[in-house]
C-alpha cells in the first residue's frame, strides 16, 4: 500500500501528545507510561533514547536511518527476538503488517529491523497493538509523540490505512 500525496499533510499531525524536544526527558516520558504498559518505539532515535533511559521498549521498530541518513541502529544486548522485513519508503507492505502482528504474539523485547523505511509502520502498530500499549515515535524537528492506543486511535489508524492503495 502506497502513501497517497493527499495523506502527507494529515500524517504531519501527531497521533498523540507531542512532547517538545526540550521536554522529552526520562521524567516527562515516564509520566505518560502507565504501570505495566506495552511500550512500542518506531524509529532509531526514539528507540535509542528509551534504551538510554533504561525504559526498554517491548517492541522496537528501526531502519538504521535518522532523517533519511544512514546511522548505526541502537544497540541492546537483551533482545529476545529480531525480525527483518522489507518495507519501501512511503509504503506499508502486507509483510510488514504480518510481522507486526506476529511480534505482538512473541516474548518481548522484540526488534523489527526494516530494510527500507519504518515511519509509516506507526499506523499498523496502532491498529494491532495490545490493549494498554503506548507508542512512541519522533516528529522530525519537533519532538516525541506519545500515543496511548485507544479504540479511537485504532479507528483513526485504520481509516489512514484504508486510504492507502
Amino acid at each position: 500500500m502506497k502513501l497517497p500525496d493527499s495523506l502527507r499533510n494529515q500524517l504531519k499531525i501527531p497521533l498523540g501528545i507531542l512532547l517538545p524536544e526540550s521536554q522529552a526527558d526520562k521524567i516527562n516520558i515516564k509520566k505518560h507510561l502507565p504501570e505495566n504498559s506495552y511500550v512500542i518505539t518506531v524509529g532509531d532515535r526514539t528507540t535509542e533514547k528509551m534504551i538510554d533511559y533504561s525504559l526498554i521498549p517491548s517492541l522496537q521498530i528501526v531502519d538504521g536511518q535518522e532523517k533519511r541518513e544512514k546511522r548505526e541502529p541502537p544497540t541492546l544486548s537483551d533482545i529476545a527476538t529480531e525480525l527483518v522485513v522489507e518495507n519501501p519508503a512511503a509504503e506499508i507492505t502486507p509483510q510488514s503488517i504480518e510481522i507486526i502482528k506476529q511480534a505482538f504474539t512473541m516474548q518481548s523485547p522484540i526488534r523489527v529491523n526494516v530494510n527500507g523505511e519504518e515511519d509509516l509502520l506507526v499506523i499498523p502498530v496502532c491498529i494491532y497493538a495490545p490493549d494498554n500499549s503506548i507508542v512512541l515515535y519522533g516528529q522530525p524537528n519537533e519532538g516525541l509523540v506519545i500515543v496511548k492506543v485507544t479504540p479511537e486511535i485504532r479507528n483513526k489508524a485504520q481509516t489512514l490505512l484504508d486510504s492507502m492503495k
